[in-house]
């Protein structure tokens, strides 16, 4: 009877322990913002505070760290430091995943071909051809990057036949302005500032790529906290629908917060989509990257693109 007790007590202790480690609380919620180079869902989860209004009744806390470069973002998630990506480049996506940081892509965040752009301010550059030689900026390993290589492909032309300088926009922009660049990568409200101040677009990046720009999760969060991820998701869902509904609103926000008029704002949101659903052009997009990025020498190791994305 003593020994039955003494298993039965074990058993329940084991029980007991087991179940305390599935229900361990969520307290924070991190996720990255990203609001360059027009992230209208970012921008309004912030300002109308969307997020917290979902998860501030189970006593969860969401944090937004403004890291904007994908090393700088998938480095923290590896490090157990952010779970959610919101807003982070096909590119880096698949370089991260190739290089063992355990990441699941669970939503298109944005596509926009013609908001990835190549400016500049000389009218002799127009052509793929009348690139060779020159000095181009912008920044490496993205979806910009990955826009100039497919137009000087366009040329039968490399990346080796032009100068490129790894800059961020900012940078870009005031080295095309000064001179000391021929031609700069630029997207959003900073490409719109270049046209303004007289450059012209030398191309997009319609035809060369969708310009993906995805939310990806920490595979451990994804699947220790699969209905928290649920709920991430219909926020998100949730915002693109408020981008329609209540459209001038939108636009007042985000011009206040980015600095644009709201004519300006009009001016570029027709180059986004941000409707979250995975489509098939979407993976076939990732896989096509992919490619790039290791015929440029950028990803060593090739994955299956298909086992990165949430299922």
């Amino acid at each position: 009877m003593l020994k039955k007790i003494m298993v039965l007590v074990s058993m329940s202790l084991l029980l007991l322990v087991g179940a305390c480690g599935k229900d361990k609380k969520v307290e924070n919620i991190n996720l990255t913002y990203v609001k360059s180079p027009l992230n209208i869902p970012s921008i309004l989860e912030k300002n109308l505070k969307m997020f917290d209004k979902e998860f501030e009744k189970d006593g969860i806390k969401i944090n937004f760290y403004e890291l904007t470069t994908g090393p700088e973002q998938t480095n923290a998630l590896a490090a157990g430091e952010l779970d959610f990506l919101h807003a982070l480049g096909g590119t880096s996506a698949i370089i991260a995943a190739s290089n063992g940081v355990d990441l699941k892509i669970t939503n298109v965040y944005s596509r926009s071909p013609k908001g990835f752009m190549i400016l500049s301010k000389k009218d002799e550059i127009n052509t793929p051809e009348s690139l060779k030689g020159k000095k181009i900026g912008g920044p490496k390993g993205t979806i910009l990057h990955q826009v100039l290589v497919g137009y000087l492909g366009k040329g039968n032309l490399k990346e080796e036949d032009v100068e490129f300088i790894n800059m961020g926009l900012p940078d870009a922009l005031a080295a095309m302005e000064s001179g000391r660049i021929d031609a700069a990568l630029l997207a959003g409200p900073v490409a719109l500032k270049a046209i303004k101040n007289g450059a012209k677009v030398v191309s997009n990046g319609e035809g060369l790529t969708q310009g993906l720009v995805v939310t990806a999760v920490s595979g451990k969060f994804l699947k220790e906290n699969p209905e928290l991820v649920k709920r991430f998701l219909k926020v998100n869902e949730e915002t693109v629908k408020y981008i329609d509904e209540n459209f001038e609103n939108t636009l007042k926000i985000i011009a206040e917060d980015v600095g644009l008029t709201k004519d300006e704002v009009l001016e570029l949101y027709p180059l986004y989509d941000f409707n979250p659903e995975i489509r098939e052009a979407d993976i076939q997009d990732l896989i096509e990257t992919q490619e790039f990025l290791i015929k440029n020498g950028m990803q060593e190791n090739r994955i299956d693109i298909n086992n990165i994305i949430a299922k």
